[in-house]
């Protein structure tokens, strides 16, 4: 499960050092932004499971963030966290695809066990996409060998 891309979005730079530190011992591999500008632009460039969203940062509002992420990247699993907590917020989140919604002071434990079932929702619904685009192209070949005998 380790071995994963996630990228950190919070302008609160002591947040995303220490974010890092401990998603990088967990074997995860942690890339950091401050902005939302800056948050596109790396998901544009570079390949996240997960990201970790900042609800309030100095150029977007988070939900503007996650709804653009939602739009370019659909797979990609993406959890807001918020020191603002506000069931306004937490609802326009999942409607706008967050896959969960954590509040500051983050428990790091139950932050690890919720990365940890997002992502293996997110590979074994890969693995079920997969399979089925397996079987349809099995299916596909098969029948093109029926019609050509």
């Amino acid at each position: 499960m380790k071995n994963k891309n996630i990228l950190i979005v919070d302008d609160d730079r002591a947040i995303l050092e220490s974010l890092a530190k401990v998603l990088e011992s967990e074997g995860f591999t942690a890339d950091t932004a401050e902005t939302g500008q800056e948050a596109i632009r790396k998901s544009a460039a570079h390949f996240y499971n997960l990201a970790l969203l900042d609800i309030k940062l100095p150029d977007m509002e988070g939900t503007r963030l996650l709804k653009t992420l939602h739009e370019n990247l659909p797979k990609m699993v993406k959890i807001m966290v918020t020191g603002y907590p506000d069931l306004e917020n937490a609802v326009e989140s999942l409607n706008l695809g967050a896959d969960a919604y954590l509040m500051k002071p983050v428990d790091l434990e139950e932050m690890l066990k919720v990365i940890d079932e997002k992502l293996t929702e997110q590979e074994d619904t890969e693995k079920m996409y997969d399979e089925k685009v397996k079987k349809w192209i099995e299916t596909r070949v098969q029948r093109f060998k029926e019609s050509s005998r």
